[in-house]
């Protein structure tokens, strides 16, 4: 099965805050917000959501088609990816742009406060799924970019019958209510943590039923508290994979739909597409940044039976 990930490219610049945000807000002053956060560390690792699924991908042997566009400061990040086995024909480099950019603080808790500069990403729009040999067989996942561009390529998979993951994520923050809807309208699957779906309901209207009247598949992540599958069939809940340690939580959620998408790659039932997301997120939260972790399959399957049993090849 052709994977191909649609996602912003970007550079994350991750801090570390001593201390807790939440310290610092001042209910009687939430009108007039005036903070500056003094972080202990700083790395600049590569990022994006559409890099971070795809690296996940790799990781479990399938070779994922990367559609994005990114900035003149690509050609390391392009080679790199190169290397473990993402394809990048699709990626367009837009001159006079740099690759957007991710600033994030995380606190003791991990909470975390972030910005992010567009960069080349608002040329995403530019590219089109039409262009995209042997489309029609494959599965495409929506993921957070510029918000146009989400909306032409959920158009354009709903117009020529693609299977498609709506995969709003930071967006929802950022996307009006009918482009949300309009999304999830014609999805093979809608995926976001517990939060953005509250921004959906509250954007959208849309209850998990409404949504499955929409797609037949809502996946709602909970971070430690793991994830609950909806299907007309009903409600399953599945547990997260304990980390051996915790080092950073970006890209976590990238790595835990990399590896639900394997799962589907391989047929394997959504109960095990999110075992296997779990056991990929684990991996990335002992880690600094989303793509600074490696695995084999062997040593990923081992973690998996640990936790779930004999994960069966399907």
């Amino acid at each position: 099965m052709k994977l191909v990930v649609t996602g912003s490219i970007a550079f994350d610049y991750l801090m570390s805050f001593p201390g807790k945000f939440t310290e610092h807000f001042l209910p009687e002053h939430m009108r007039r917000v005036s903070l500056s956060f003094l972080v202990d560390s700083m790395d600049k690792r590569r990022g994006g959501c559409g890099p971070n699924i795809a690296y996940t991908i790799a990781l479990l042997g399938e070779r994922p088609l990367l559609m994005a566009t990114a900035g003149q400061d690509f050609s390391d990040y392009q080679a790199w990816m190169d290397a473990v086995n993402i394809d990048t024909s699709l990626v367009k480099v837009i001159d006079g742009k740099f690759c957007a950019s991710f600033f994030c603080s995380t606190d003791q808790e991990n909470n975390q406060i972030a910005s992010f500069y567009t960069g080349a990403m608002a040329n995403a729009g530019e590219l089109s799924m039409r262009t995209v040999a042997g489309i029609k067989d494959a599965l495409v996942i929506i993921a957070a970019n510029d918000p146009n561009g989400m909306s032409q390529w959920a158009e354009e998979c709903a117009a020529m019958g693609v299977k498609y993951i709506w995969d709003p994520g930071q967006q929802c923050a950022r996307m009006e209510g009918p482009q949300l809807k309009s999304g999830v309208t014609g999805a093979f699957m809608v995926i976001c943590n517990d939060y953005e779906f509250e921004l959906i309901r509250q954007k959208t209207g849309m209850s998990e039923a409404d949504v499955l009247k929409q797609s037949p598949l809502l996946v709602v992540t909970k971070g430690e508290k793991g994830c609950t599958i909806h299907t007309t069939d009903g409600i399953e809940d599945v547990a997260a994979v304990t980390p051996d340690r915790i080092a950073d939580p970006t890209g976590v959620g990238d790595a835990f739909r990399g590896g639900f998408m394997k799962g589907l790659a391989m047929g394997a039932p959504y109960r095990v597409c999110a075992q296997l997301g779990s056991v990929a997120a684990a991996y990335c939260l002992e880690h600094l940044g989303g793509t600074s972790h490696a695995y084999t399959w062997s040593e990923f399957k081992q973690r998996y039976e640990k936790h779930f049993g004999a994960l069966k090849l399907y």
